[in-house]
């Protein structure tokens, strides 16, 4: 997901735009969960909004990590950062949400170049683009994905 130099444009396609990771079988590693990413190269071919693409991604009822690169532009300039996502939703087991906590130091430290980290409680508040927008910079985020805000 790190941003290279000098990279061809089929190497680019395969980039992740965004992928999740959940606890193992035994809840004994964190894995990336099979089918739940997108690359760079879906975009414009089966992915249309990528932010919208990720949040239906993520499990209603359980934990879910998450990398997500958002590109948004502010009042001077086109940025892109790597956003660390702690998924917690209401509705997840008390049990699930306890673990995944106690694993996010493991898994966080694992990635270099994350620049903020956001951990979201319900489906109203990771739909609120605004709300990423704010992590990312408060209100000077004019647009985030292209799509105003």
């Amino acid at each position: 997901m790190k941003v290279r130099k000098l990279s061809s444009s089929h190497e680019v396609k395969k980039r992740k735009k965004a992928v999740l990771f959940c606890l193992s079988e035994d809840k004994k590693k964190i894995i990336v969960e099979e089918g739940k990413q997108i690359l760079l190269g879906d975009i414009g071919e089966s992915v249309e909004d990528p932010y919208a693409c990720f949040v239906k991604l993520l499990p209603l009822n359980d934990c879910r990590y998450g990398l997500y690169d958002a590109m948004y532009e502010t009042k001077e300039t086109m940025k892109e950062d790597l956003v660390f996502v702690f998924w917690a939703p209401e509705g997840a087991p008390e049990t699930s949400k306890m673990i995944y906590a106690s694993c996010k130091y493991a898994i966080k430290k694992n990635f270099t170049g994350i620049k903020h980290e956001w951990q979201v409680k319900s489906l109203d508040e990771i739909q609120d683009r605004s709300t990423l927008a704010n992590k990312l910079g408060g209100n000077v985020v004019v647009s985030l994905e292209g799509r105003p805000l």
